[in-house]
């Protein structure tokens, strides 16, 4: 086929004859996804502008035109239903030569697509992690107000799924906030990493002009250019970072998110679940189903899908670019859209979670969860602890063949088990006792949950500043 039949708008049409194969040409085409990357693309188009106009390759004129065409282009609405262009790199090319001419096509002058995805991408994942960092700062929030509001209500806490301890439910809710402190940890450690930019990497090799490459990454607040051009083009490892974050975090829901629908059943009876945030039954009308916590619980597998994915995809891949690479994208589209999705209705849902807070203290009062109490309260007169859990396990013993609790047991019978029971055992091992005999740092005693509860929110609220000046640094 002659090179007149060759459609023009290729960007890399000159060395072919043949057409593209229709349903080749469709199936091979990322636009239909990689569209949503139009602002960062343009950013990125913007930045690159201006250091090949300091390379002087435009004018300070064409420089202001070209800035304002990629603004226009930026602005263009329903772009997701253009059939013509390939990427979302030959979309703006198009629509920027429609705006200015063939000054257009000079903006691609020491630049590659392999570099412009490299970089959009990390503009888009920069951003996702800066709006979850906000989402899991709100639903931290939620957490502690929540933890706050429960002031000194006592629930029993498990191993195994078996009663364990009693301990305070403020002190049950900052175990979540602890993770998603690790959380933010996590993906703050991810943007600090990926905060390099590619452009100037060219296809490979670097840009074949000798551009300043910190103008474009100074526009684009990364901290500096990549350090080598065959590696900035290939690494992925800064959407792996988000995915592998997000799956983690995603685990964290999930966990919340079964505790919940396991204590909102009538066999535990712990927790009201807001009518607001659950569904009924078409078929039994007595229903209240917990959609949102099964559908968190279920999302997680979405978020451990697209990272076990992504990881899949990588391995093996020789460098430098290869576009098996494109099929990342929608894999981190889907964590971005996932992570919103969760952070839109967590918060407010964990607002509006009321707790049957008598059935929870009932629970801590039977059971036989102050047998540790009980061992402490031995120990302290002076028996071994090996001893003293031995003793007491058979007080407990004796307590299930009289299904009495230890502290109905009669004294003369614990007695009979060890002379170092008194009177004084039984307010030993009361409930406010048993949880307040853990005073250690982390422990559940009410003064230690009180200064967690305080150090919680500071440290909150030196997040959500920090993250308001990484905001303004953009």
């Amino acid at each position: 086929m002659s090179e007149q039949n060759q459609p023009a708008t290729k960007m890399w049409s000159g060395r072919f004859r043949d057409p593209l194969n229709k349903q080749f040409e469709e199936w091979q085409r990322s636009f239909p996804f990689d569209w949503r990357l139009l602002p960062h693309e343009v950013e990125a188009s913007i930045a690159h502008a201006r250091a090949i106009e300091a390379a002087g390759i435009l004018t300070s004129e064409e420089l202001l035109q070209m800035e304002q065409g990629l603004r226009a282009v930026a602005k263009l609405k329903n772009i997701a239903d253009s059939e013509q262009a390939e990427d979302i790199h030959h979309f703006v090319e198009l629509e920027l030569t429609t705006q200015i001419g063939d000054l257009a096509l000079k903006l691609h002058t020491g630049r590659s697509r392999n570099e412009q995805i490299a970089t959009d991408m990390r503009l888009f994942v920069r951003e996702a992690i800066d709006n979850t960092i906000a989402g899991l700062h709100e639903w931290r929030k939620a957490l502690i107000d929540l933890a706050e509001q429960a002031g000194e209500a006592v629930m029993p806490g498990y191993t195994h799924l078996q009663r364990a301890e009693p301990v305070f439910v403020a002190h049950w809710l900052l175990a979540y906030v602890a993770m998603l402190e690790r959380d933010d940890s996590r993906f703050a450690d991810a943007r600090r990493r990926m905060n390099f930019c590619p452009l100037g990497s060219g296809a490979i090799a670097g840009a074949t002009l000798g551009l300043n490459r910190r103008i474009a990454s100074d526009a684009l607040g990364f901290s500096a250019p990549t350090d080598n051009s065959m590696d900035a083009t290939s690494d992925r490892d800064f959407m792996l970072d988000f995915a592998q974050a997000a799956s983690t975090l995603g685990l964290h829901i999930s966990r919340f998110a079964e505790e919940l629908t396991l204590y909102a059943t009538a066999e535990f009876g712990f927790v009201h679940l807001p009518e607001a945030y659950s569904t009924g039954s078409s078929a039994m009308p007595q229903k209240k189903n917990p959609d949102l916590t099964e559908l968190a619980r279920g999302k997680s597998a979405r978020l451990l899908g697209a990272a076990t994915a992504l990881a899949t995809l990588i391995k093996g891949l020789p460098l430098a670019y290869n576009k098996d690479l494109q099929e990342g994208q929608e894999q981190i589209f889907d964590v971005a859209d996932t992570l919103a999705g969760l952070f839109s209705v967590l918060p407010g849902f964990t607002r509006a979670l009321t707790f049957r807070t008598a059935k929870m203290q009932s629970a801590a009062e039977t059971g036989y969860l102050n047998a540790m109490a009980a061992a402490t309260y031995l120990s302290n007169k002076g028996v071994p602890f090996r001893k003293a859990h031995e003793i007491v396990g058979n007080a407990v013993r004796l307590g299930l063949d009289k299904q009495l609790e230890l502290n109905a047991l009669p004294l003369a019978d614990l007695k009979q088990l060890s002379e170092h029971f008194d009177e004084d055992f039984f307010v030993a091992i009361s409930l406010r006792r048993t949880v307040d005999c853990h005073d250690v740092p982390g422990g559940t005693a009410i003064d230690r949950v009180e200064l967690a509860l305080n150090e919680a929110r500071q440290r909150l609220d030196a997040a959500i500043d920090k993250g308001k000046s990484v905001s303004l640094q953009k």
